[in-house]
């Protein structure tokens, strides 16, 4: 606001008020001009980040805290004056390859001259010999399956005029009725689109060059019919997903051409381990991934509707991270520290380079969790009862020393800020972040779920786009089976094929099916 010289007054203590007054408003100006500036650049610089920059999320002073005695065991040690020799690096073996694969024996001989001695002329003797392994690799195969179906009728009722007699094999049991499509071709599809994310169309150019006219329409509608096989299937795993002690979920975003939304979401939820596991937090847990589409909504009414069937309840602990929609389903919830990990690792790029040559309050942050991960692989084979009471006496420290640190820091940096909202986040989060504690089988994080969600991020980048929501609910199901599948050691194209054999027959038995039950051993 101007003032005109005429109005200002000519006691010199209004005069030196108001000039303080005007000096005060320009400095808050000021400040929260320089505030917009920072955000701004700060932004910049984590856009630039996500455009160009590594993903990595390790940072600068991690390595001073792992730079001890016990975890040094593989620098090399200085030698001494008496060292006569170094010991030369141990160089890398190659793994054998699997004694079970067909082998074929070439020999390689010399000609019977050269089994002479040079030197004396007598006959050379087989002392040893050398051998190699080769890995050649034999084009997919690809034959047709004729079935014929013999009839017998009877010449005397035919002769008599009475009503023939015909007797005819049954036609076998099929996964596509009246279709050509076998378990083991439906198997190599499922899992070509969905576990090596190669779209149907380019499936289509491969047929085509063994001369097989297979159209993307027809493997498409192969897809649907192949996931209504899975459902029961399906079910029966959701029967058991909610039967679990500790369930992790997460979500990301799917387009569906036929949805007036911009973003559809499709959600996942595990259980137990990536894979088969003696750690004793797995023992009694089945590893299950199960994906969930819902018509593409992200409202909470998604996850508290897949927790609670007419079925089962789930009643156990939810590992996620801090979207609103997890809170109104589940009150045992338990936070992420991978996330709260990730938004420090943010701040530090958008604070930009460190001339200063001191450690931020980012990287001091980042420190504290590295501290607590490093206790979680500390503690990895431990039994339950052991993992309880090194986390309540050491993860417990740590955690008081870190929420201490973040009260303090809360009060001396900007809430707008990105280290004001990884700070924040933190606090807002702390009672689901520190619960952790109360059950030695919790994980610290909920990189479990965000592992299995990453072969469906993949396969999208690769096929970009369901046609509508009925193809998105197939993609939930037959992911569902190939990640269940290689979460308990199995070959996803021997299950799928397996299943698809049993589940054409009505009356299938559907625990036999299951991942942990399932005998693929052919005769």
């Amino acid at each position: 606001m101007k003032l005109a010289p005429d109005n200002l007054p000519n006691d010199i203590d209004l005069l030196k008020q108001l000039l303080l007054e005007t000096l005060a408003a320009k400095d808050a100006e000021i400040a929260e001009l320089k505030q917009s500036v920072q955000r701004l650049l700060e932004q910049f610089r984590q856009a630039q980040q996500q455009r160009f920059g590594a993903s990595s999320e390790s940072h600068d002073y991690q390595g001073e805290l792992f730079n001890e005695a016990e975890v040094t065991l593989d620098e090399p040690v200085e030698s001494t004056a008496d060292d006569v020799s170094v010991s030369p690096k141990k160089r890398a073996k190659r793994k054998p390859l699997p004694k079970d694969l067909p082998r074929e024996v070439i020999i390689h001989d010399i000609s019977d001259q050269d089994k002479q001695c040079d030197c004396c002329g007598h006959q050379l003797a087989l002392m040893g010999q050398d051998s190699s392994e080769k890995l050649k690799f034999i084009p997919a195969q690809i034959k047709v399956i004729e079935h014929v179906r013999l009839k017998y009728s009877c010449k005397h009722c035919d002769t008599k005029g009475t009503q023939a007699n015909i007797k005819q094999a049954p036609v076998p049991v099929s996964p596509i009725p009246k279709g050509f499509a076998t378990p083991s071709l439906l198997s190599q599809l499922i899992t070509s689109k969905y576990q090596y994310a190669l779209p149907l169309y380019r499936q289509e150019t491969l047929f085509k060059q063994h001369g097989i006219e297979l159209s993307r329409q027809t493997m498409s509608d192969w897809m649907m019919k192949s996931a209504a096989l899975f459902k029961p299937l399906y079910d029966l795993l959701h029967q058991h997903l909610l039967t679990q002690g500790v369930l992790h979920a997460d979500e990301t975003t799917l387009k569906v051409i036929n949805d007036e939304r911009v973003k559809s979401y499709m959600w996942v939820y595990c259980s137990g381990a990536d894979g088969p596991s003696i750690e004793p937090r797995y023992q009694g847990l089945n590893n299950i991934v199960l994906y969930d589409y819902q018509d593409g909504s992200r409202a909470s009414t998604c996850v508290s509707g897949f927790l609670a069937t007419e079925h089962a309840v789930f009643n156990g602990y939810l590992q996620v991270d801090g979207y609103a929609a997890y809170q109104r389903a589940n009150d045992k919830l338990v936070g992420c520290w991978a996330h709260a990990r990730r938004k420090f690792k943010d701040a530090i790029v958008a604070q930009g380079k460190n001339n200063t040559g001191k450690m931020s309050k980012a990287d001091m942050a980042l420190n504290m969790i590295a501290k607590l991960y490093r206790i979680e692989r500390q503690i990895q084979s431990l039994s339950l009862e052991e993992r309880l009471y090194f986390r309540r006496t050491h993860s417990s420290a740590q955690l008081a020393t870190f929420k201490q640190w973040l009260d303090k820091s809360a009060t001396q940096v900007s809430k707008q800020s990105a280290l004001g909202q990884a700070i924040h986040y933190s606090l807002n989060q702390w009672p689901k972040l520190s619960r952790y504690l109360e059950d030695s089988r919790l994980n610290i994080d909920n990189n479990r779920a965000e592992r299995a969600v990453k072969p469906f991020v993949i396969g999208r980048k690769n096929w970009l786009f369901n046609h509508n929501h009925r193809g998105a609910e197939a993609s939930a199901i037959l992911y569902s089976i190939i990640e269940t599948a290689k979460a308990n050691g199995l070959t996803p194209f021997d299950y799928i094929e397996h299943c698809l054999e049993q589940l054409s027959h009505p009356n299938c038995d559907l625990n036999s099916l299951l991942p942990w039950r399932v005998n693929l051993s052919k005769a």
